[in-house]
């Protein structure tokens, strides 16, 4: 899709003009200044809140298709299903943290990496899940390379026990096992894109979708650079795919279909997610209540998310 070509050539270009005033932050003080500033998490909240997870509020879209596959007349049995599978994330992470975090980075990766490339390939094979799999990692090496100590800090804030964390994370070798792994992954992916891209697809300017995940990694904090990620190349992504799906004519028409459609949702996720931040508060300093409701929050809907796409997938073939 000609969109996502511009996006991915504009996405190039920002990392590198952010990461070269990252270089001459001396003269240039802005990022550093946004970095320190007290209201950079609320900001990244809110970010997350209103473009990140809207890629999502069409769920109940899908979830009626899903009813009809089973037969299933009543709707509310969905947003029951998918409540509730949100609230046993929420409630896992809370009795066994360390292993419902590993868990959850290691389906992300993966989610990630399916959901920015799958739209490349003509066919779909089974194994491409390991190609989806390695993308997808980088997203957590990134941060782990360039600011490990600020992205361990956020591990604990989560509940991540501190002697796992130090074994399995903190390690060099892990680290150098994690490089080779998303580098294996990366040229095999390489190579199947160029094999087997769709015909309308220039591969090209995709072939480095990594460059701007480490150039905002390099440049900003772990969360920043997170929320940049998350909400202006995952989110984007996702949501040109279901405009078109909308509207596959019009671009433009797509889009002010897919803000009205996904706007209930997104306001009543929203709601739910400042909720649960004021309630921790109560607990927890601002920031690291804001850490708690982003990733716990997230990790909560990506589960079901993914499952739905899943058994949209399994129904379609």
């Amino acid at each position: 899709m000609d969109i996502l070509r511009k996006h991915s050539k504009i996405v190039l270009t920002i990392s590198v003009i952010l990461f070269l005033a990252f270089i001459f932050q001396e003269k240039f003080t802005l990022l550093k200044n946004i970095q320190t500033n007290n209201t950079t998490n609320v900001v990244c909240l809110f970010l997350i809140l209103t473009i990140g997870i809207s890629h999502g509020a069409l769920d109940h879209l899908k979830g009626q298709k899903i009813l009809k596959v089973f037969k299933i007349d009543n709707p509310l049995l969905f947003y029951i299903a998918y409540i509730l599978i949100g609230f046993l994330i929420i409630f896992l992470w809370f009795l066994f943290p360390t292993f419902t975090l590993v868990f959850f980075l290691i389906v992300a990766s993966f989610h990630f990496g399916k959901e920015d490339t799958e739209f490349l390939f003509k066919e779909k094979k089974i194994w491409y899940n390991l190609i989806y799999l390695t993308k997808g990692l980088l997203i957590i090496y990134a941060p782990l390379l360039w600011h490990n100590k600020e992205t361990i800090d956020i591990f604990l804030t989560l509940g991540a026990d501190y002697s796992f964390i130090n074994h399995f994370v903190r390690l060099e070798g892990y680290l150098s096992g994690f490089f080779w792994v998303i580098f294996i992954g990366y040229m095999v992916f390489l190579f199947e894109l160029i094999k087997n891209h769709k015909s309308d697809e220039d591969p090209s300017i995709f072939i480095a979708d990594f460059i701007p995940i480490i150039l905002l990694n390099m440049t900003f904090s772990p969360l920043i650079a997170f929320t940049l990620y998350f909400c202006f190349i995952h989110s984007f992504k996702h949501s040109v795919s279901l405009i078109n799906e909308l509207d596959n004519e019009n671009f433009g028409t797509g889009t002010k279909k897919f803000i009205k459609k996904a706007a209930p949702l997104t306001i009543i996720t929203g709601i739910m997610f400042l909720s649960s931040l004021g309630i921790l508060t109560n607990y927890y300093v601002l920031n690291d209540a804001i850490l708690k409701v982003i990733f716990i929050g997230l990790a909560s809907l990506t589960f079901p998310h993914i499952l739905l796409e899943y058994l949209i997938e399994k129904n379609e073939k």
